[in-house]
């Protein structure tokens, strides 16, 4: 059996409201129906627009289903019915549009869509920027309006075309003004609110810069499938390299600098680590303060391994597409740069090709090298340059000597040829220092040591000069070879400590992920690719580690030498740990709400076991002593008895409904009667049992779609819990206001207010914040007033009283608005 094809999701992405997603959505299927494609509206949401309506004309219209919540009727996109149709376009609107619960259905749209998708049928959606997970904080900062419905925004970046629709702000407010978008009872509001220019430009740059993200990883993908390995200057990227020492600080903001001369350019430090720790050395201290500078200034840092620092430098920068690379003036002397030739930044600049590279001076240019060199170990140049030094410079420093015969006596010149000898051995080893040892003996027999110009090998004095001269070179190569080893192995351990230090330090302070961890590891060990599988493939140019817990670490990629293996088991460790700690995280999330039930169940037996056995035996004792026959009662005395046991009888009922209300709404049953209510025709229903209370003007507030009886019951308990930290000798307040689509009412007191850090509690069951009183009920009344708000879909939220004291808001929509609106 065939596999069916996936189908490819086509996104419209919106700066805001009104910008004409849904226009060009529907304008799109009109193009490809007229192509002959088989194209279907599954679900299209116009808000009454004519313009936009206009366009469903000559399009097949799925029909909607109808559902049912809460006792209200509510239209959804039917998906059974478009799978069952199977066309090979689908028209879906409001991309982020949370589902009614029940019948099955997805929570989200966006998952119907995955079905679609999975269906072989080809999506085109919509959605604003403002609907993105990662945008969502953001904007609610910048417009203060908070967003309930999300998409994640990597659902967004797998679409296969994702088109920005935009227009300049005032572009936008003049099709608000014409009635375009909402209608004109609302322009006002709309304008002076959600719609200012302000809000506008934000939202349009947070759209841009996301989407210009998103294109930029599509560059990426195709700059890799096609190999191009040349930079690609679509946006300004500099990686500036860091050695630890101390003119990092002043790399960095030159670097930060030509960043921030084109908007939107990248900044990227990046330290190189060698495999064979040759590069270590360097200031882990220093490094650390230089990241927290990177990071400041809005760059990233990165951490990489190779065996040769200018190439691997250059490596990363075009992997990263990177156009300019800032690398500090050299720290070494003239001298020190003619005797060992080209170092890392003439290296890199040799390499760059057409990546800028900015070679930045400081005070540390040209004093000399605060780090160890970098050449501590044979390389293949000294394993070359020894062994012709060796024949080369005992014939020169005869030559030398040749002139100047006469001058210095026999002793002086054998402790030349010794010290030459020396010297060959420091350079090659002890090979070298053998050939050096054999031309110095065998020149200063023939040239020096009487007969001249004659070998003199008979004689044991004669003989003794080689011995020496091997044994002296053989023991300070071997102690030069052993010193170098030694060396190389503490620098390999530091500058594996160094790189895995670093990596510990970023998953402690919880920065890491487990995606950011393999990214980060295959970044480091410069592989293709880095995931987590359970039983590693047995191909070529694979490395497999164990991580723990059964996975393996895969890299693709490279070989790797024995010692990056070495920290790549490191580094599987640490990886493991962060999916042990994510598997531990999980389960500890589905325990917390066994734990809050349980905490709920203690609350409310403690609760239930005084406040209900209070008016409970209130009640008990007066209905008792009237039945006594023992005591003849007075009608002013049973009056009175009778009035208590009402009391608490109606005490009782009221706690006995807030706990019942509040367990319909747990379990999400509670019913609710909605209709068009004024605030004037609640407030003296709620009011009746809270004598002295101040109310403002309510007359000329519009209705809103409420459950009269359940908005009085929230004003009645914000009005009781109000008066009950409210001074005596002072009123509760409470007013009411309308602006943007929803009513405001304010209960307000001058108690002592509560602190912001306890706020995030005060709408808790069973908490009695503040109260000096533990005896007056449950603490049920806040978080029932919540609970029943936002089943009516309004929201109660404190807010400071100015002088002091706190005010509780109710925001409840109104009619008109109520009625175009989703779900509570």
């Amino acid at each position: 059996m065939n596999e069916v094809p996936r189908g490819r999701l086509k996104v419209y992405l919106g700066a805001a409201p009104g910008v004409g997603k849904t226009y060009r959505m529907l304008d799109e299927g009109r193009r490809r129906a007229g192509r002959g494609a088989d194209v279907v509206v599954a679900f299209a949401e116009c808000h009454g627009r004519p313009r936009t309506e206009a366009m469903l004309d000559g399009l097949e219209v799925v029909p909607r289903a109808r559902c049912a919540y809460r006792g209200r009727q509510f239209e959804e996109m039917d998906l059974a019915a478009v799978l069952d149709r199977r066309p090979q376009v689908a028209i879906v609107d409001e991309f982020a549009h949370s589902n009614i619960p029940g019948d099955g259905r997805n929570p989200k749209r966006w998952q119907d869509i995955e079905e679609l998708l999975t269906a072989g049928i080809d999506v085109v959606t919509a959605v604003n920027v403002q609907h993105l997970e990662s945008l969502k904080d953001v904007v609610e900062k910048i417009t203060g309006v908070p967003q309930h419905e999300t998409v994640p925004d990597e659902v967004v970046r797998r679409a296969q075309q994702v088109e920005l629709v935009d227009i300049p702000p005032e572009g936008l407010r003049r099709r608000m003004a014409h009635g375009n978008i909402h209608a004109p009872e609302k322009v006002d509001a709309a304008l002076a609110n959600y719609f200012r220019p302000g809000n506008l430009t934000a939202l349009r740059q947070l759209a841009l810069l996301w989407l210009a993200d998103r294109v930029d990883e599509a560059l990426n993908a195709y700059r890799a499938e096609h190999a191009i390995g040349g930079v690609w200057e679509t946006r300004e990227r500099v990686v500036v390299a860091l050695t630890g020492g101390p003119e990092g600080d002043t790399i960095i903001r030159r670097a930060a600098r030509i960043a921030a001369r084109s908007a939107g350019g990248d900044l990227l430090a990046v330290h190189v680590t060698r495999s064979d720790g040759l590069a270590a050395g360097a200031s882990h201290a220093s490094l650390a303060r230089q990241r927290r500078l990177v990071e400041d200034l809005g760059g990233s840092y990165h951490q990489v391994v190779g065996d040769d620092v200018a190439t691997t430098l250059v490596e990363f920068a075009r992997a990263e597409n990177a156009t300019q690379l800032v690398l500090g003036a050299s720290r070494r002397g003239r001298l020190e740069r003619f005797a060992t030739g080209l170092g890392t930044g003439e290296t890199v600049v040799a390499l760059s090709g057409d990546i800028d590279v900015h070679r930045v001076t400081h005070e540390r240019a040209g004093r000399g090298t605060l780090l160890p060199s970098r050449r501590r170990t044979l390389s293949t140049s000294r394993l070359i340059a020894g062994p012709v030094a060796g024949l080369v410079l005992p014939v020169l420093l005869t030559a030398v000597l040749a002139q100047l015969r006469g001058t210095l006596n026999l002793t002086s010149e054998a402790l030349l040829f010794l010290l030459a000898v020396v010297g060959v051995a420091c350079i090659g080893g002890v090979a070298s220092a053998v050939i050096a040892s054999v031309t110095a003996s065998l020149l200063l027999n023939y040239w020096f040591i009487p007969p001249m110009g004659a070998f003199t090998l008979d004689d044991p004095n004669a003989l003794l000069a080689p011995a020496v001269f091997a044994v002296v070179a053989a023991t300070v190569a071997a102690v030069v070879d052993r010193s170098l080893r030694l060396s190389r192995r503490a620098a390999r351990a530091t500058a594996e400590a160094e790189t895995m230090s670093a990596l510990a330090g970023s998953i402690v302070r919880g920065g890491q992920t487990i995606p950011a961890l393999l990214e980060r590891t295959r970044e480091t060990f410069g592989m293709e690719s880095a995931e987590l599988v359970d039983e590693p493939p047995d191909t070529a140019g694979v490395t497999a580690v164990p991580a723990g817990s059964g996975a393996h670490l895969l890299l693709h990629g490279r070989d790797m030498s024995s010692s990056e293996r070495r920290v790549l088991a490191a580094f599987a460790a640490h990886v493991g740990s962060a999916v042990e700690r994510a598997r531990l995280a999980e389960a500890a999330a589905e325990v917390e709400p066994v734990k809050a039930a349980d905490r709920m169940r203690t609350a409310l037996l403690r609760a239930v076991g005084h406040d209900l056995r209070t008016p409970l035996a209130a009640g008990w004792a007066a209905v008792t002593s009237l039945r006594s026959r023992d005591v003849e009662f007075s009608a002013e005395d049973r009056d009175e008895l009778l009035a208590t046991a009402d009391e608490s009888m109606a005490k009782l009922s009221r706690l006995v409904e807030n706990l019942l209300d509040l367990s319909r709404l747990e379990a999400g049953v509670l019913k609710l009667n909605l209709r068009p209510t004024t605030l004037e025709e609640v407030l003296p229903a709620a009011l009746a049992d809270t004598p002295g209370v101040e109310v403002g003007d309510v007359e000329g507030i519009p209705a809103v779609l409420v459950d009269p009886p359940l908005l009085e019951r929230v004003i009645a308990n914000l009005v009781t819990n109000a008066a009950r930290h409210t001074p005596a000798g002072t009123k509760v307040m409470v007013t009411a206001s309308a602006l943007a689509g929803r009513a405001e009412l304010r209960v307000v007191d001058r108690g002592p207010g509560l602190a912001v850090a306890g706020r995030d509690r005060l709408f808790e069951p069973f908490q009695r914040l503040g109260d000096t009183d533990n005896t007056t009920g449950l603490g049920l009344g806040l978080a029932l007033a919540r609970g029943l708000t936002e089943a009516m879909s309004g929201t109660v939220t404190p807010e400071d009283t100015p002088g002091g004291g706190l005010t509780m808001v109710v925001s409840l929509p109104l009619v008109a608005e109520a009625v175009g609106a989703g779900p509570p």
